[in-house]
């Protein structure tokens, strides 16, 4: 884990209020806890972002990020004070990514069909609700495609009572991804990733999620993280059966 030493911007796009930080090993760009979206979407960016490399999608590397009480901002606005103490303690910090722009609407066809299929995979694994054409939530740096922004995947962990046995068969509305088009050989895709999701891969995903986020949406720790891997598992042997 790192400390946080001063927040140096806050970034006005999205909902979930993320801010530029400087720390110890330089600028990261860190997720709060304290946002909207609260601590299911931090544990969501962990373990997609595991999965995601499992699958040799990119993401940014990420790492725990210690923002003390009363850290310092060079951006004064009082709502952003608020959310600051609102996320004192452990967050969740990215790598930034120098150099690198949002996909354009013009190139969502021409992404290859090779870079585009995995990520619509991927998506629909972890039901990921936005990775749409209005909010695709890629960025293209050197010629590769960065996925960022999982907050919204793994919505069943938003309410694990409604969760009965077949919550994993949930079909995917592939229609509105943005890749909707490679839908057709998701089949494919599917007979050369699925092998390298094995179940200790996800048991690991989800043990990328520190204790104390898990602490706070459940009293007990090790049943949680088990549940995450338990349903992202069946939701693998679904697609086996309907993809396979």
């Amino acid at each position: 884990m790192i400390l946080a030493e001063r927040v140096l911007r806050r970034e006005r796009s999205g909902s979930s209020s993320p801010v530029v930080v400087r720390t110890s090993r330089g600028e990261r760009f860190v997720k709060l806890r304290g946002a909207a979206q609260g601590i299911t979407a931090l544990i969501a960016e962990l373990i997609v972002a595991e999965l995601a490399e499992t699958v040799r999608l990119a993401v940014p590397a990420r790492e725990l990020v210690d923002v003390a009480p009363a850290i310092e901002s060079d951006d004064l606005n009082d709502e952003l004070r608020d959310l600051l103490d609102a996320s004192v303690g452990v967050n969740v910090g990215f790598a930034m990514l120098d150099g690198a722009r949002d996909l354009k609407v013009t190139e969502y066809e021409s992404v290859p069909l090779d870079a585009a299929a995995p990520i619509l995979w991927l998506d629909t694994l972890v039901q990921n609700l936005d990775r749409s054409r209005a909010n695709p939530n890629i960025m293209v740096r050197r010629g590769e495609y960065w996925l960022i922004d999982h907050g919204a995947a793994l919505p069943f962990q938003h309410n694990w009572s409604s969760v009965r046995e077949d919550s994993a068969q949930r079909p995917y509305d592939t229609g509105r991804h943005v890749f909707a088009w490679a839908a057709p050989v998701l089949a494919t895709v599917h007979e050369t990733l699925a092998p390298l999701m094995t179940r200790d891969r996800i048991r690991d995903a989800a043990h990328s999620v520190p204790d104390e986020f898990l602490a706070q949406v459940s009293d007990d720790v090790t049943r949680r993280r088990a549940m995450y891997a338990t349903f992202l598992w069946k939701r693998l042997q679904w697609m086996h059966a309907t993809l396979g």
